[in-house]
């Protein structure tokens, strides 16, 4: 499998399958990418009631989402460019003192750094801190009285409006829509490489390199996500792309801007999927699962009693076929948490209780 981030100009040909050593759990990501996605959001006007024909009372009728123009209207000035000397990439506005926040990928190793916006000025900004296991990070521009997006900290219904909004290739404040996808997407094989394409919001607006970090828009106007990856053509994928759920980035900030850090919990293992010549050639009993090629010395697992050669085959009452679902099972809980995990040992099953720690 083949996923291309685009928090910059340049593409990055990412993920191949293979082992994976898991020590941060919480994971989080990059932007989508689309060819030619749309969608329709509804009227704008005022709502309307149906009176029965055997009562006086009127039935409520919701009132309908502004239509994507004023959505757009709305957001775009919330929504920033940011020029680094690595490359281009999106960035939405968090506070009004001028904190911003993007993807990770999009400021990693940049030396300086540039926030356009969308009245045409261009300052100078800092980056503050970044969080790879998640891809969030955050950025400071040299600007006040900015206007701050809405994040809405819970997921979005499936076939809900997505409104993308960044600056593909340098274009500002480009517009795309469709709807969403999917949630809770991980990419497959993408853990060998990085931690956070796993619990993505899957989207079919477009999206191209330089949308890293930008926005995606519900119908309401309020950020559920950043754009993060998406998988190019050449996988056979029709506007088929991801973004960091709103929820992750709404938990991952204010540690950043405290901490300079964000917590992860911890697990202890050095993990692979289970194939069936891995199986064949160990005689393993497990059809699906992970398997335990190594347990970090002192740590959760090894103190639980997990041993190299077990199979994983789920955590608590999610079933792991691969090193993505167990990632994606853990990044929920937090350092002081207890997950029961299912492991295949020989012909046994057991359920072992493993108590997370802080990732140092």
């Amino acid at each position: 499998m083949v996923v291309r981030r685009v928090g910059h100009t340049r593409l990055v040909t990412r993920i191949n399958r293979g082992v994976v050593t898991v020590v941060a759990v919480l994971a989080l990501v990059l932007a989508a990418c689309s060819s030619g996605g749309s969608g329709k959001s509804a009227k704008g006007g005022s709502a309307s009631s149906t009176s029965t024909s055997s009562s006086n009372s009127a039935a409520q009728v919701p009132a309908a989402q502004p239509g994507i123009p004023a959505i757009v209207q709305k957001l775009s000035p919330s929504v920033v460019t940011i020029i680094t000397d690595q490359g281009l990439g999106s960035g939405v506005v968090w506070n009004a003192d001028g904190t911003i926040v993007t993807d990770d990928h999009v400021i990693a190793n940049a030396s300086q750094l540039t926030v356009a916006f969308a009245d045409g000025r261009r300052v100078a900004g800092h980056v503050v801190a970044g969080d790879p296991v998640t891809d969030v990070a955050v950025v400071k521009a040299d600007r006040t009285g900015l206007p701050a997006a809405q994040f809405e900290t819970a997921l979005p219904q499936v076939g809900a409006l997505a409104i993308a909004i960044g600056s593909p290739l340098g274009f500002q404040n480009t517009v795309s829509a469709g709807v969403v996808s999917g949630l809770q997407r991980s990419i497959p094989g993408s853990a060998q490489q990085t931690r956070s394409l796993v619990n993505l919001i899957q989207t079919d607006a477009a999206i191209s390199p330089g949308d890293s970090g930008g926005a995606l828009v519900d119908g309401n106007g309020k950020v559920i996500g950043l754009n993060e990856a998406y998988l190019p053509p050449s996988t056979g994928a029709v506007s088929i792309g991801f973004a960091i759920p709103a929820e992750t980035v709404s938990d991952i900030v204010p540690q950043l801007l405290k901490n300079g850090k964000a917590v992860h919990p911890f697990f202890g293992v050095q993990i692979t999927d289970l194939t069936p010549d891995i199986a064949q050639q160990f005689g393993l009993k497990a059809s699906q699962g992970v398997v335990v090629l190594d347990v970090v010395g002192g740590s959760p697992a090894a103190q639980a009693g997990i041993q190299a050669g077990d199979v994983i085959t789920q955590v608590d009452t999610t079933p792991v076929n691969t090193v993505e679902d167990f990632i994606g099972a853990l990044r929920p809980h937090q350092p002081g948490d207890s997950v029961l995990t299912t492991v295949v040992r020989g012909s046994s099953t057991m359920r072992i209780k493993v108590t997370l720690t802080d990732q140092s």
